[in-house]
């Protein structure tokens, strides 16, 4: 089987990784730990293509230690003890150290993650898990406890550039003995598409390389029609993860600022992604109501609309249904005091001692006076003298409060 690109083009040097410069640059802390051989227990949380794997490799060369590759989606609790078992007979013997690479450790579930603790505590490894989620959300937090979680960023489109020039340039590991003459807009395409990924785009490349025909001069032209063939964007997009509550808390705050184009790129995502149009409608109720409120009313009645609509319909259609109310409240004046009304009354209900219900208001009081025998208002007590409603002067609200303000003017 012919070894992937991006496999062999695989760094062996800090000098030599490319990216993460928050964590490998000069005196960084991983930086620093990896040079000085005295590693700890790490958990690398990032996206694919990234380098991940590969720093762990990279680790384990400048520690000259035995690095063993894992991944939780393949493996058992039997195959970890007996690796653990083994790492335990060397290390009594040599003390030397086992790196063990655990990938997609979010897979494992509690029981085996806590197999790993007593090996890293003693030392016996050096234990490096992989995850493309957040291990705040999935791990255990006797492991996270003894570990130095190192957040990885999704390569920029630069530093993409600069791998794929490296591929191409290298003879005995990348493309270099190929005749290949690629425009800048097909690398800027491949770069821009591989969304951070190196694996990615080093697999699309190789792809374009070896399945591209020579022109009559022997050279194989990787011109933007061919980019476009061979490498297709993927948004890496998951609904039980960080990634889904932070797009959607994107959205939200973006139609909160009014800003309707930035509204429409998180929307467009989310759609783009599979994302359930349901659970984006009944974000845009709540919206509606928290945000916009009496400023204008109505927003809730679309956005409530909108809900049933996008359930009647069903995509691809409700995507339009989504950004029509989206360009509606991203556009709508904006209130929260409705909101802001009701916390401050739930504080007061927490923190003080619970009013009882005055006389006259109780069921069938006769002391009750009924406000449209006095031309639909009267001044009378209602049992609260604090004011927790507070409306802004703006788009409807800006009526109501001068209708309270007229009820409350003493010339009223």
């Amino acid at each position: 089987m012919a070894v992937p690109l991006a496999v062999k083009l695989r760094p062996n040097t800090l000098e030599e990784f490319v990216g993460q410069k928050h964590l490998l640059g000069e005196r960084k802390l991983l930086r620093r730990a990896i040079l000085s051989k005295r590693v700890p227990p790490l958990i690398f949380w990032g996206p694919a293509g990234c380098g991940k794997t590969t720093l762990g490799f990279i680790i384990a060369n400048y520690l000259s230690a035995e690095f063993k590759y894992l991944n939780a989606a393949f493996s058992s609790l039997k195959e970890i003890k007996e690796i653990l078992d083994r790492a335990r007979r060397e290390f009594s013997n040599t003390q030397k150290q086992l790196i063990l690479f655990v990938d997609e450790i979010h897979r494992f579930n509690k029981l085996q993650q806590e197999a790993f603790l007593p090996d890293t505590e003693h030392g016996t490894i050096i234990f490096i898990g992989a995850t493309i989620y957040n291990p705040y959300y999935y791990l255990i937090p006797s492991l996270i406890s003894r570990a130095i979680v190192a957040h990885f960023h999704p390569l920029s489109k630069e530093e993409i550039i600069t791998i794929l020039k490296r591929a191409l340039r290298d003879k005995e590991r990348g493309l270099g003995n190929l005749n290949i003459k690629i425009t800048n807009r097909a690398l800027e395409y491949l770069a821009t598409l591989s969304g951070g990924d190196a694996r990615k785009a080093l697999s699309s490349l190789e792809i374009g390389a070896l399945t591209t025909s020579s022109d009559r001069d022997g050279r194989i032209i990787l011109n933007l029609e061919v980019a476009k063939e061979i490498i297709q964007k993927n948004i890496f997009y998951d609904k039980k993860d960080s990634y889904h509550y932070d797009t959607i808390s994107a959205f939200i705050k973006s139609i909160r600022g009014s800003d309707v184009d930035a509204s429409l790129y998180w929307l467009a995502k989310m759609i783009k992604a599979g994302e359930d149009p349901r659970f984006i409608a009944r974000r845009l109720v709540i919206l509606a109501s928290e945000d916009i409120g009496n400023a204008n009313p109505f927003a809730l009645v679309l956005a409530t609309s909108c809900f049933k609509a996008v359930e009647f319909v069903g995509m691809p259609e409700a995507s339009l249904i989504l950004a029509q109310i989206t360009i509606y409240l991203a556009s709508s004046p904006k209130s929260n005091a409705s909101y802001k009304a009701l916390e401050r009354a739930m504080q007061d209900i927490e923190k003080e001692e619970t009013k009882e219900v005055p006389f006259h208001l109780k069921t069938h009081s006769s002391h009750y006076k009924y406000p449209h025998d006095f031309g639909g208002y009267l001044t009378q007590s209602y049992g609260v003298s604090r004011k927790y409603y507070y409306p802004l002067s703006v788009g409807e609200e800006k009526k109501i409060k001068e209708f309270l303000d007229n009820l409350r003017s003493p010339n009223s």
